[in-house]
């Protein structure tokens, strides 16, 4: 499968299976789309005729049909998809948990309009996580690790910030044991900065890989959304934290988060006021709410959030060339090592390699299950006891998705996000196209970026290998060789 485009001035050929990506003139490119269609004698007559003022031949013609094919016989386009026939078996394969999201505080101090998770709730009554149910959360994922020597943390709610003391026990307590069992720690902090302190930017600049900080925008936009429970606007309380904290980072990792709505689809004017603010690593997600809300995203907004993207891309570019680049979550490819194949196939993991962690422990697929009862998968002290529901987790791969069949972007995506797909659909093999149709447009927008950063000189080759390889610690990909 080939998928073309054109963005940017280039003219862009992907070869799904392989993930190279070619960057042609003008008739290589009609010539590339003709290829499995018609005969060379009808390809020939075609492109004479279209570039019979450019001076095109018949000889030029066939030389680019020979270079056609000596890039298919390299495996580098029109290639065969090798993967499809591997994953019968799937729901069959060992896995092992990798990652946590301890929901340490079911409660908030900011009662934004679009929150997925009720204010924090989630749907349920306020709570906040003792040290005794984190540390039995951290037993069972050091308990259920297998190779896995990374184990990754993230401490969510609601507002994490607002049970912090736990989070310092929980931290030290990781790192009391880590040695023990040859683990390696990676906690993250996200928060909504109404409570972050020197003591909170000291701590997590000292034991969080990352930090996930909420930041809609330009104040208007911001504030519309992200209040206090007195009607308040946060920006101003928050800003001034963020930019202290970022700086502070000095090179670790951080990202500014936001969520776009139908009432910003002019969503780059948030991100290129973050990043005016000196923020640089940079996220800006599509809210997903029930249709019909007034902050819904809707069909009619498709093609202006479209060049919305292509915007950010040029805009990016542009701020490298001078010396000042951005890094946007959704650009970040790389075309020449991977992911490996696995987790193209696989996805997040969620259900099988990562869990949700309630107050009370029990466990959920991911954070977006929360609450739902039916997606409730066991508890920290017995582990996973509804083993219906991990198989299903586990068989939710992008093959297990009809729609994903003719996708260029499935091995970029995974099939999508099981949540979205079961809030969209009522199955977690399902598919959200709202989210597909941006999703796809993102990844014409990296590569086309990958393709001008090469042009630069600023990005290796553009062509890239076949992600098989195995990565991190797991032996998941042999499956697959």
């Amino acid at each position: 499968m080939i998928h073309q485009y054109q963005l940017g001035g280039y003219n862009i050929v992907l070869d799904v299976y392989s993930g190279s990506v070619h960057v042609v003139d003008e008739v290589a490119y009609d010539i590339i789309a003709m290829y499995e269609t018609h005969t060379p004698d009808e390809i020939s007559a075609a492109i004479c005729g279209k570039y019979a003022a450019d001076g095109i031949t018949a000889e030029d013609v066939s030389e680019c049909l020979e270079d056609i094919e000596e890039l298919k016989n390299a495996g580098k386009l029109f290639t065969e998809d090798k993967y499809k026939n591997k994953v019968i078996d799937f729901k069959k394969r060992s896995t092992s948990v990798k990652a946590l999201c301890l929901h340490v505080a079911h409660t908030c101090n900011l009662n934004c309009e679009y929150c997925f998770a009720a204010q924090g709730k989630y749907h349920g009554e306020r709570a906040v996580m003792s040290f005794e149910v984190g540390k039995a959360a951290l037993d069972f994922l050091i308990k259920n690790s297998g190779n896995h020597v990374n184990l990754e943390v993230d401490f969510f709610g609601g507002e994490p910030l607002m049970n912090f003391d736990v989070v310092k026990q929980l931290v030290a307590y990781a790192r009391s044991v880590e040695g023990q069992y040859g683990k390696n720690f990676r906690f993250t902090l996200t928060t909504n900065g109404m409570l972050v302190d020197d003591d909170v930017i000291e701590f997590a600049n000292r034991e969080c890989h990352n930090v996930v900080m909420s930041l809609d925008g330009r104040r208007e936009i911001h504030d519309a959304s992200r209040r206090d429970y007195m009607n308040n606007g946060s920006y101003d309380k928050i800003v001034p934290k963020f930019q202290k904290w970022a700086k502070a980072r000095e090179g670790r990792e951080y990202y500014m988060r936001g969520t776009f709505t139908h009432a910003n689809v002019d969503f780059t004017n948030d991100i290129f006021h973050m990043a005016d603010l000196g923020f640089d690593k940079l996220s800006m997600e599509p809210v997903v709410s029930a249709p019909g809300t007034p902050y819904a995203l809707t069909e009619e907004d498709l093609p202006k959030l479209f060049e919305q993207y292509e915007i950010l891309a040029t805009e990016m570019l542009r701020r490298e060339k001078e010396g000042r680049p951005i890094t946007f979550y959704h650009y970040m490819l790389d075309l020449s090592h991977g992911p490996c194949i696995y987790k193209r196939i696989a996805g997040c993991g969620s259900g099988t390699e990562y869990f949700a962690v309630t107050p009370t422990g029990d466990l959920y697929p991911c954070h977006q299950f929360v609450g739902d009862e039916k997606y409730k998968m066991g508890d920290v002290w017995n582990g996973v006891t509804n083993f219906d529901l991990r198989t299903d987790f586990m068989s939710c791969n992008v093959y297990a998705r009809r729609e994903c069949d003719d996708c260029f972007a499935k091995l970029y995506c995974s099939g999508g996000c099981a949540a979205n797909a079961y809030h969209a659909t009522g199955s977690i093999s399902g598919v959200y196209e709202y989210g597909c149709k941006l999703f796809r447009k993102r990844i014409e927008c990296a590569i086309m970026m990958k393709v001008a950063q090469a042009e630069m000189g600023t990005s290796d080759t553009v062509f890239a290998e076949d992600a098989t390889e195995s990565c991190d610690d797991c032996d998941s990909c042999v499956e697959f060789e």
